[in-house]
């Protein structure tokens, strides 16, 4: 990097103090947490994607497609299950969530089945997310390090000082346009990287030449992840499908976003969004991946370079050897954008379950001007928890985009479920709920110990199940009346007809594309 990177790099942090600074004024919880409800359906958007296509998705996602063995296109099938999770979450899930007017979506676990049910959860959220958040900024650290040169405390503390300063400001409207310009950036640098790999290469003729015509299949229909085998077309649909049902529904990160929305049919418009944006996004950074692979492989020289033992490394080797200065630049504040999008979505939500857990603990409600200023505390202290786990993050899958989804795996589906016995089934009780977290939870940590011929995608769909399962047995074993007050707000949304219409063909497209993957790459001719 030169003195033009730096400037560019200085002043993309400074803008974001900036951001935070306009934002301040913060009256209320719900103005911190909830945006006022003023949010509209393009930043909130871009923010729901910026959360999750991540500095790791940037950077682990081409890796995985590129370099690592058993890899590939066939990544793009974890996209698949993302249309019908979204129409599952416009029915089942959020119109209850958002009409029931909560700031920590486990209030509403609360009112159902008690303090103890909403702790559990909490607790299990907090935990997760926060070490998921660390190794994120880890990742980031350590390729900040290899392109600009910076130490690696040095590359955390930027990445964590300048977030936690704009998101304690600012709070939710500055996380959410903070998210939007970042994923802007994010979407300028895979489009920079891939093309300039391209280029590199000797062009598209080139490129389709040498393309490893292994790594083309998307569709693998004949393995079914139950005997060491991964990556099977039904364990990415039916695991696919819970893990996302639960992260964008159920995971306090990704639900406090359509709770800012000023209406029930604006959740609807940024669900539909994320169903059919996310796609084109993950199959550019998959072509991006694919290209780069193709390029370190005719090039050894490149190619040595890149740790065997860490293909993340690939994309900020070839930013800070093949492209110019200024893009450099701009690209390693994508990288910024990507993680700091991660740390502020996940503080900002942190800090609001951690202050709502204190005011259930506790019984003291706390007025307009002390929740403020007790939030941002709050916020301050997530973020130093999460820079510090951080610190100690080492490696723990081939990628890092793997380890996370991995540990997510474990929590996912039991999650969903409690939410759905919630909203679905008026009879079950609190007991049957608990013993049936406890239950899915405790079963898929099995399977990762001591099944790992399991795929852990299918943790999602057998957690749920197991969880669902138990908790509707013990209800039934113990009949009680039914744990909902009145007044609780249990009802579900309606099944729009275009909504339904334009998801289930956007499924319908993704497996069409996936099926063409490698004749559009010249592999199938």
């Amino acid at each position: 990097m030169n003195t033009l990177d730096f400037i560019i790099v200085i002043g993309y942090l400074g803008m974001l103090l900036g951001l935070g600074y306009f934002f301040k004024e913060q009256k209320s919880k719900k103005d911190y947490f909830l945006g006022g409800r003023e949010m509209g359906v393009f930043p909130l958007t871009l923010s729901t994607m910026a959360t999750q296509l991540s500095a790791i998705s940037f950077i682990s996602a081409p890796a995985f497609v590129g370099l690592r063995p058993d890899g590939g296109m066939v990544w793009l099938s974890y996209e698949f299950a993302v249309p019908i999770a979204m129409l599952f979450l416009m029915v089942y899930v959020l119109p209850a969530l958002y009409r029931s007017g909560v700031v920590s979506i486990y209030d509403f676990l609360e009112g159902r089945f008690g303090v103890e049910t909403r702790l559990l959860i909490s607790l299990v959220f907090q935990v997760s997310r926060a070490f998921a958040t660390g190794v994120t900024i880890y990742a980031t650290a350590l390729i900040l390090n290899s392109v600009m040169g910076i130490d690696f405390m040095t590359s955390i503390a930027i990445i964590g000082v300048v977030t936690i300063i704009y998101s304690l400001q600012g709070g939710m409207k500055a996380v959410v346009w903070s998210d939007t310009i970042q994923m802007i950036l994010i979407f300028f640098g895979v489009i920079m990287v891939g093309g300039f790999a391209l280029h590199n290469l000797g062009g598209v003729d080139a490129f389709l030449a040498n393309v490893d015509t292994t790594r083309l299949t998307v569709l693998r229909t004949n393995s079914f992840g139950f005997s060491g085998d991964e990556w099977g077309l039904m364990p990415m649909i039916f695991g696919g499908f819970v893990l996302y049902a639960s992260y964008y529904g159920c995971d306090q990160t990704q639900a406090q976003r359509t709770l800012s929305a000023k209406s029930e049919s604006t959740v609807r418009k940024i669900l539909l969004a994320n169903g059919l944006a996310r796609f084109p996004i993950v199959f550019l950074y998959c072509t991006a991946g694919l290209i780069l692979g193709t390029f370190a492989a005719t090039h050894p020289e490149f190619l040595s370079q890149i740790d065997p033992e860490r293909p993340d490394t690939m994309v900020p080797l070839f930013i800070v050897q093949y492209l110019p200065h200024g893009i450099i630049g701009i690209l390693v504040v994508a990288l910024l954008a990507a993680a700091m999008s991660s740390l502020s979505s996940v503080v900002n939500s942190l800090s609001a379950v951690l202050i709502e857990d204190y005011v259930r603990l506790t019984g003291k409600e706390l007025k307009k001007e002390s929740y403020v200023f007790w939030s941002r505390v709050t916020v301050f202290f997530w973020g130093i928890v999460i820079v510090v786990l951080s610190i100690y993050a080492g490696d723990i899958a081939p990628t890092v985009i793997e380890a996370i989804n991995k540990v997510g795996s474990v929590f996912y589906g039991p999650i969903l479920a409690i939410f759905l016995l919630a909203i679905l089934f008026n009879r079950v009780h609190s007991l049957g709920a608990n013993v049936g977290l406890l239950t899915g939870v405790g079963v898929n940590v099995y399977l990762w110990l001591g099944a790992p011929h399991i795929f852990w995608l299918w943790w999602n769909f057998i957690g749920c199940v197991v969880t669902l399962s138990v908790a509707l047995i013990i209800s039934a074993m113990r009949h009680e009346e039914s744990t909902a007050p009145p007044g609780l707000d249990q009802g579900v949304g309606h099944w729009f007809k275009g909504e339904t219409t334009v998801l289930a063909g956007a499924f319908i497209g993704m497996l069409v594309i996936g099926a063409l993957t490698p004749w559009i790459f010249g592999g199938g001719q």
